[in-house]
């Protein structure tokens, strides 16, 4: 499901650019994606439009990052590391509390325990894109990273 919402963020500048469901479902089928990722990918992309309905009230006022915390369930599904990033984000003002909500209520959809990492920045990367957000280089390549060395010029 990953590789299809990163298929999508690098073929589509905007989820306006994205074609209806059923058009955006055959072209991922052309594209060699499996019909059970593509449901799942479809599921949640839906999924993050109705959480983004829900908090767009938040979203709209651009409260300020409000102190966050985590109910013993949230937290245990989310893991350390996970909460730990959304927290770096935050003071980086990369995410308001309006976004860190969809942000969590995404990877809570998951129904992983604790959620990786990687699918954790994918996540915060779909919902920016989602939002048409403005984002950084260098935070786009922590998004982005694949936890491989690095070489240095």
């Amino acid at each position: 499901m990953f590789d299809i919402l990163v298929y999508l963020f690098d073929n589509y500048h905007a989820p306006a650019a994205c074609p209806e469901t059923d058009v955006l479902a055959r072209r991922l089928a052309a594209a060699g994606f499996p019909d059970h990722d593509i449901d799942d990918a479809l599921a949640w992309l839906s999924g993050l439009a109705d959480s983004t309905r829900d908090c767009m009230d938040l979203a709209v006022a651009q409260a300020p990052v409000l102190p966050r915390i985590y109910a013993d369930i949230e937290y245990q599904r989310l893991g350390s590391e996970a909460v730990g990033f959304l927290t770096f984000l935050e003071s980086a003002g990369v995410l308001g509390s309006a976004l860190r909500e969809i942000v969590i209520e995404r990877a809570m959809a998951l129904q992983e325990s604790p959620v990786a990492l990687e699918a954790l920045r994918i996540i915060v990367l779909m919902v920016l894109w989602s939002q048409e957000a403005d984002i950084d280089n260098l935070i786009l390549d922590e998004l982005l990273d694949d936890d491989e060395p690095r070489r240095l010029h």
